[in-house]
């Protein structure tokens, strides 16, 4: 892991433990879009603080992943907007498709499948986050495509 970033990105706050999520999102990253116990190790090491410092921080967020994860995440947004327009059959759809329940990664690494809480674009539900790309309004009937256009892109 690229420990001269991670020491550059401290310098820009007056603690170093306030590097911590910063520091990890670069870690997971560098380690293939999850944090195994090494990055969280390396980042302590790297901001001199405590591995269970670091791990807290890297649990609370659900943007960071302490397990393998596909090479394309997808999000289904389930709140309330998006709930009261569909989400849950656009998960199911992507559940079909995918061949995953929400939570899981397929059996050949290529996609894992979650329901989030929100993705801000209650506006234009449903909101399907696909590698950290907005996508809205998505409706069932949506879901091929969008699955297909993935694995094209693979």
């Amino acid at each position: 892991m690229n420990l001269d970033a991670i020491a550059a990105i401290a310098t820009e706050y007056p603690e170093r433990q306030s590097a911590i999520l910063p520091a990890l999102r670069l870690a997971q990253e560098e380690h293939g879009g999850w944090l195994p116990p090494e990055a969280i190790r390396e980042v302590a090491d790297a901001l001199d603080l405590a591995p269970a410092q670091v791990e807290a921080v890297a649990s609370f967020y659900d943007m960071l992943h302490l397990a393998p994860v596909g090479k394309h995440m997808v999000e289904v947004c389930t709140n309330l907007s998006c709930a009261l327009v569909g989400a849950q059959q656009v998960l199911q759809a992507f559940e079909e498709q995918l061949g995953v329940a929400p939570g899981e990664t397929s059996e050949d690494g290529r996609f894992t499948l979650r329901a989030i809480e929100c993705a801000g674009g209650c506006g234009r539900a449903v909101v399907v986050v696909v590698d950290e790309r907005y996508r809205e309004p998505v409706r069932p009937e949506d879901v091929p495509g969008i699955v297909e256009e993935l694995k094209r892109g693979d």
